[in-house]
């Protein structure tokens, strides 16, 4: 049983709840439970502030959030390297608030170096998404541009994206092993996909942005996830929880552990953090 540490704010205005998409909200198949909705929904009727933050980018983060029946806060996209308002008063829904960018020549010319065989992504600052090749069906929202490694390596990101259908996640340690990716930060997903974004720019520091926009005291923050990157996320907020099916790694670096996302471990917390 999940229980609400002690200090902490009852949910209300003084919270902020920061909330990983995929593993956490979310099954990796993209099916989201009516106990998870409900619970995410109910905190925000009592005014908390939910904030999705995702290393998805913008356009695969809006579908969630229309899901959710989310109409109103911020969210953290692209693992901290996009801040965004949630307004459906303008078009799209959305107002970007805050961007980060790099230049990803270096990293991408090291993961073509050691695996040529790879998919390789940009997302760019203007939130369009160029690809050298075609991701499997269902793994990006929307219709990116496909262009040559060369056209890639010139375009300003906000994240980079490798790809390797038909691989598992090991294949993204061995290649941070020898790729000279120094520069940058990374985050390796549940399959062979691995993130790269702007040196030091995470989940975390895209949420203390929002926190010090709200005004939330350090001590009133909450993270949930189950990735490599959410480590840093856990280490910000006042109180961290890993989902059930998280690395033993990554388990170890949160103050607590729910169930797993198919056994809705996030409606758990919820549920604590209501009580």
């Amino acid at each position: 049983m999940i229980v609400r540490p002690v200090g902490l704010p009852p949910a209300g205005p003084e919270l902020l709840v920061a909330l990983d998409v995929d593993g956490t909200i979310v099954h990796h198949d993209g099916a989201l439970s009516d106990r998870v909705r409900e619970g995410i929904q109910e905190l925000d009727r009592r005014g908390v502030h939910v904030v999705i933050a995702t290393g998805r980018g913008v356009v695969a983060t809006t579908p969630i959030l229309e899901e959710l029946g989310l109409a109103r806060g911020f969210a953290v996209s692209s693992n901290g390297a996009v801040t965004f308002l949630i307004d459906h008063r303008v078009n799209g829904g959305f107002e970007i608030l805050e961007t980060r960018s790099f230049d990803p020549e270096p990293a991408l010319r090291a993961m073509h170096r050691e695996l040529p065989e790879a998919l390789l992504m940009v997302e760019a600052p203007n939130m369009m998404r160029y690809v050298t090749g075609d991701f499997p069906d269902g793994e990006l929202h929307g219709e990116p541009h496909i262009v040559t490694l060369d056209e890639l390596v010139t375009i300003p990101a906000v994240r980079v994206t490798l790809r390797l259908p038909g691989y598992d996640s090991q294949a993204m340690h061995d290649l941070i092993e020898r790729a000279d990716l120094h520069t940058t930060t990374y985050a390796v997903g549940w399959t062979a996909w691995l993130d790269i974004a702007p040196d030091g720019v995470t989940k975390a520091s895209g949420l203390e942005g929002v926190r010090e926009r709200l005004a939330v005291a350090p001590s009133a923050t909450v993270s949930v996830g189950d990735g490599t990157n959410d480590h840093e996320m856990f280490a910000w907020s006042a109180w961290s929880v890993a989902m059930g099916q998280a690395t033993e790694a990554t388990r170890n670096l949160a103050d607590s552990v729910t169930g797993s996302v198919s056994e809705d471990g996030l409606a758990d917390v919820i549920d604590a953090l209501l009580r």
